[in-house]
């Protein structure tokens, strides 16, 4: 007779405990959910914080790095590190980065620059540098320096006697040949480099644009 009360009674305990386990186990799942909620609510805050507007990189005004930017030591140089890895185009390296024509030399080009060494900027008269190098002489400066640029690679065997290269500025040069060795306007072309996005000319002589 007492088995037949206590059995009962035991699997009454037994059915309870089972159901507080599942009880339990049900919170508990909730209180983990909450936890993941809360801590993604949080990082959202935090990146609302930092970013109020939620902006794209453009609309904070972030400034974006050109061509010339680009962290390459591997590959051939372009014609703007050419010339700014040469000792003796200090001064051209210089009034290419006034006139703000770094990124646009650095681009895929092609493009033929001829050089003018620091012994030729130093040729011209006293105080023509430093002139062009002021910011209201900027556009005198582009004119000058597009006049040494045109936008083909041009190697050594294609210039040719009595050629006639058309310059980024609107220009004309003339190649001519004396006694084997090559001009540009009379200006002796010294060396040539090969660049990764065109040709590089030393030059003794910076090139003035004709008035137009």
């Amino acid at each position: 007779m007492i088995y037949v009360i206590f059995l009962p009674l035991l699997w009454l305990y037994v059915c309870s405990q089972n159901q507080n386990i599942k009880i339990m186990k049900t919170i508990f799942s909730k209180i983990k959910f909450m936890a993941v909620a809360a801590s993604i609510i949080i990082a959202s805050c935090n990146s609302a914080e930092q970013n109020p507007e939620n902006l794209t990189a453009d609309e904070q005004n972030v400034p974006v790095a050109g061509q010339s930017a680009v962290k390459d030591d591997m590959s051939q140089k372009d014609v703007v590190k050419v010339a700014v890895g040469s000792p003796d185009h200090t001064t051209l390296v210089a009034a290419v980065q006034t006139a703000e024509l770094v990124d646009v030399l650095s681009n895929a080009g092609p493009f033929t620059v001829f050089a003018p060494t620091n012994t030729a900027f130093n040729a011209l008269p006293a105080g023509t540098v430093e002139g062009l190098l002021k910011p209201e002489a900027k556009k005198d400066l582009t004119n000058i320096l597009e006049y040494h640029v045109t936008t083909s690679a041009l190697k050594e065997d294609y210039l040719k006697d009595g050629m006639t290269l058309g310059m980024v500025n609107g220009g004309k040069a003339t190649i001519t040949i004396k006694d084997g060795k090559k001009q540009i306007n009379g200006a002796n072309i010294l060396a040539a480099v090969p660049a990764s996005n065109g040709m590089v000319y030393v030059i003794d002589a910076v090139l003035l644009p004709p008035q137009k």
